[in-house]
Parts: C-alpha cells; structure tokens; sequence
C-alpha cells in the first residue's frame, strides 16, 4: 500500500512529524531490522509504497508511527502482481475455515462474491463444517471480519499461499458508497439527524470534517455529497413540536484495520496520534466528477 504525508486541511494540527524527509527516514529505519518489508518510489516524491507480508504487518506498522507522532495518507492494500506470459497473475490462497453447519449458506455467499471456487465440504457429523476453498488473495483483504461477523465470533479461519493465478479482474466486495462532506466545518447535531436516513455515519456532533472527507456509509451503491454542518435555522416563532429532544444514533468509529479494509481505490486513510479519517484521494467534487466521467468513456 501507498503510505505518504498527510495533505488534508487539517494537517499538522495533532502530529509533530509531517515531513517527507521525516516519513522516509522512519521507513528506511524500519527496512533494518524488518527483513519482510520493501519500500519503493512512487511518481509522487512525498508518497513510497510499501510492499509486507499482508494488511495485518502493514497495519502494524502504521500504527507503530502513528503512536511515534506521524501524520501519514494510507491507500487502499493491493496484492503484487507479476506479469507470466504476457498476461497479469496474482497470488492465489488455499483456504480453510471450520464453522456451525447453520453458517454454510452465508459463508458460501460471502464467498462466492469475492470469487472463491469450492475445493471440499466435510461434514463432520457434529454440527460443524469444514469449507476449503481457490481463493484470490486480494480477496482476503477484509474477509476475515466480516468471517467473524457472519459466524458470531466461532468461526476458524485458515489461509495459505498457492500459486499465481491469472487476473480475475475487480472485486466489488463492498456493496454501499461514501457520504462525503462536501464542505470544512464542524458537525452539527442537526444535519447528523437529517442524514441518520442515508446510511451510517462515523462522526458525532461537533468534530471537525473538511470537503473530501467520508462522514459515513451510504446504505446505496453510489456515493453521496452532503452538508454535514448545516445548522437549525432560528426565528421568533415557537412550536410545541420545535425543542423535541432530537435522538441522535450514537457513531460507529473504525479502527485502523476496518478503515484499510473499508476504503475503495479512490479513496484513503489520514493517520494521526489522534485521529483516523477517512477521505477522498481528490476532495474537490467537481475534480472527482470529472475523474468518474472520463473513467466511463474509458478516458485515463
């Protein structure tokens, strides 16, 4: 994954480290004692992507310099891929996991999405199942949280390389879109009840966001600007109905790894000491309009 410094609006205001020069010391230091990292150039002289052993190490890592004071821009985990006569080839897993018979069905769905392909079902006679499945390994990046979601925590998950396999071409493992912030501001009690309808939000009243920024899922596939600082407008007349209590559903916050797991390729991670937010790669919308428009003539 990409890792570079921070250059959303709010930068510089909760870290001590901010520099480039800063981020690739700390990189370089890190390639000494930690065999199974590499760090290679990008076409940006502030961003390196780092290549490691799975999310978890890189996640690892972030964290690691988040605690060290960095502020750092995280892109979405790729697998490596290499080229095998003329044609791409990625990483393909052998997985196993053990699980309640009564979870078969939602772990063959789960599955079937991230196109994984059915090697042995062994019903033990005990009430448990064990599943072996050909999956991409680009198709476990964030499967086994929602493994556990789906099995109520007494699934057991196991995964191991394969071989390379051609491209599959894209995964759409994540079914909603983003409801983005399409101004800077703080949160307001009622644009967050306004926009409790459209899916589930990340940021509670009063904290900071910035045009670009995800405040929430939306519950449709596309993504969604809105005005996370509207405020109430005030006037001299009074309604019985006007000071209800309005009752706000309490935030979800993501933690490092739901955040990798969550972003799409368009999107990204901003690391702080304090704070994990989650962005646009081009917060501008009218930029990103323009980006989404020349993808589906088939423009670069």
């Amino acid at each position: 994954m990409t890792v570079g410094i921070n250059t959303s609006p709010l930068a510089g205001l909760e870290g001590t480290r901010l520099t480039a020069s800063q981020v690739k010391g700390r990189l370089d230091a890190e390639l000494i004692g930690n065999v199974s990292l590499r760090v290679l150039p990008t076409e940006r002289p502030d961003t390196w992507e780092v290549q490691g052993r799975g999310e978890l190490q890189l996640a690892v890592l972030v964290e690691l310099m988040r605690r060290e004071g960095f502020e750092l821009t995280v892109g979405k985990p790729q697998v490596v891929t290499k080229e095998v006569n003329g044609k791409v080839h990625a990483r393909g897993a052998r997985r196993a996991s053990d699980a309640p018979e009564e979870y078969i069905g939602v772990l063959t769905q789960l599955l079937a999405l991230r196109k994984g392909r059915m090697e042995q079902m062994v019903n033990h006679g005990t009430g448990w199942v064990r599943l072996e499945y050909l999956v991409p390994a680009r198709a476990l990046i964030g499967f086994r949280t929602e493994f556990l979601t789906e099995t109520r925590g007494t699934g057991i998950l196991h995964h191991v390389f394969d071989r390379y396999e051609p491209w599959y071409g894209e995964l759409r493992t994540r079914p909603s879109g983003s409801l983005v912030a399409d101004r800077q501001g703080p949160t307001t009690g009622f644009a967050i009840s306004n926009l409790q309808e459209r899916g589930t939000l990340f940021v509670a009243p009063g904290v900071g966001v910035y045009e670009g920024m995800i405040v929430g899922e939306n519950a449709r596939s596309d993504d969604m600007d809105v005005n996370a600082t509207k405020e109430k407008k005030l006037t001299n007349m009074r309604a019985s109905s006007s000071d209800e209590l309005v009752r706000l559903i309490p935030p979800r916050p993501l933690s490092l790894e739901q955040a990798l797991e969550f972003i799409r390729e368009d999107e990204c991670v901003e690391v702080t000491p304090t704070s994990i937010r989650l962005r646009k790669v081009e917060l501008t919308a009218g930029k990103r309009q323009q980006l989404n428009s020349r993808k589906a003539r088939g423009l670069s």
